[in-house]
């Protein structure tokens, strides 16, 4: 009588089994999906339904409440909301994913090379993360955007205050993913499958990012999800101080800005893009706490 083998699964069939059972964070998953759609692919939409784009203006009309033509309703400037909304998530996503995507190479790097190392390697480099942990996070940033011209880092046709955003949030917010993946690497560099590779000669730069690294992405793939809205909530910030995304470009931090300006006499300049932006950040978080329970390995696939 044979025996029965059961067959195994991975760790990312088993996460996505629990990730599917966890209603809120799907919903907000589809609900951010249909956010970034919205964004992407209204304003087109928009442009030929009802002919309105960025650009547009109608100073006879004005700030209007929203009607059938203008959903959002209009600005003083007569251009409309809702097409502004669109075009300032699309700025807002991009800033916070490309930030995010420079503190993750920068944050893995730096963590992956310096748990790796260890010894006084290891210890200098937390110690210049320690002292950079040590100088509040936004104050640095502010610094960089007050002292850096945006023109000065301007590239073809992109405004140079959005490079300066994405290279300013991503530089500085690296620095606990950093600390992450270092524990990470600590823990794995002394796992049996480091040391066969070791045994067979295996170069140690292609050990840490080909077979230790690939081990870390559970936690890094979650604190991705929870820096975004982190990094967005700070754009939104420098950009209420005056310090971020500058006109003719708008961003959700900046149409709050101006809303919250006139919220008394035009509270739909506030209403509209401050309710997608808070949507957005909370479809975030949602996700994130789902896809931490699901890479959790001590969780039951089933």
């Amino acid at each position: 009588m044979s025996a029965v083998v059961a067959e195994g699964s991975s760790l990312w069939a088993d996460a996505w089994k629990r990730w599917k059972r966890h209603r809120i964070s799907v919903f907000s998953g589809v609900v951010l999906v249909g956010i970034i759609l919205f964004c992407v692919v209204g304003p087109p939409v928009v442009a030929a339904t009802w002919g309105w784009t960025y650009e547009a203006q109608d100073i006879t009309l004005g700030a209007s409440a929203p009607t059938l033509s203008h959903p959002f309703g209009t600005d003083v400037l007569g251009r409309d909301v809702m097409v502004r909304t669109m075009l300032g998530g699309r700025v807002s996503l991009a800033v916070a994913l490309v930030a995010t995507a420079v503190s993750l190479f920068v944050g893995v790097t730096y963590g992956a090379t310096s748990g790796y190392a260890g010894g006084r390697v290891d210890s200098i480099m937390m110690r210049i993360v320690d002292l950079m942990l040590s100088t509040p996070y936004l104050l640095l940033v502010i610094v960089l955007m007050a002292v850096i011209p945006p023109a000065s880092v301007s590239i073809g046709g992109l405004d140079g205050s959005i490079i300066l955003m994405f290279g300013a949030l991503g530089l500085v917010s690296w620095l606990i993913l950093a600390r992450i993946v270092r524990g990470q690497v600590l823990a794995l560099k002394e796992r049996e499958f480091v040391e066969a590779a070791r045994a067979i000669g295996v170069s140690p730069m292609t050990i840490l990012f080909r077979h230790i690294v690939p081990n870390t992405l559970g936690p890094v793939i979650v604190y991705s999800t929870l820096t975004i809205p982190s990094v967005m909530l700070s754009e939104a910030f420098l950009s209420f101080l005056g310090l971020g995304i500058r006109e003719p470009e708008a961003s959700w931090g900046t149409l709050v800005n101006d809303g919250a300006n006139a919220m008394v006499v035009y509270p739909w300049l506030l209403l509209f893009p401050g309710l997608l932006m808070t949507l957005t950040l909370f479809c975030l978080n949602f996700l994130g706490d789902g896809l931490r329970d699901a890479l959790d390995p001590n969780a039951s696939p089933s």
